[in-house]
């Protein structure tokens, strides 16, 4: 009978979780885990996490704008694109040029 009741609780999380879920996509908000990360467009201050190069470890700290090591979250790569980023964190070697 426990079980039962286990099963339930479940479900119902799980009916929950996917109604939320659908309600967000409906009402056109999304989750940060459907953005692309675009680097070298983020203005100082307005970065969306850490840096690549490990310089900080939050947002809002990016030091100057466009910093290759920082990026903003945006719907996608041709938004990405379009905005004159990189999809791509640089790579080590790419910084010492």
């Amino acid at each position: 009978m426990k079980n039962k009741s286990l099963v339930g609780v479940v479900l119902a999380g799980i009916l929950t979780a996917g109604a939320a879920y659908a309600a967000d996509m409906k009402s056109g908000t999304t989750d940060t885990m459907m953005k692309e990360k675009c680097y070298g467009i983020a203005m100082a201050g307005k970065n969306d996490c850490k840096a690549a190069d490990a310089s900080h470890s939050c947002k809002g700290q990016a030091k100057m704008d466009k910093n290759p090591n920082d990026f903003m979250l945006v719907a996608d790569k041709a938004a990405c694109t379009a905005a004159g980023g990189m999809s791509d964190a640089p790579k080590a070697t790419d910084m010492k040029k």
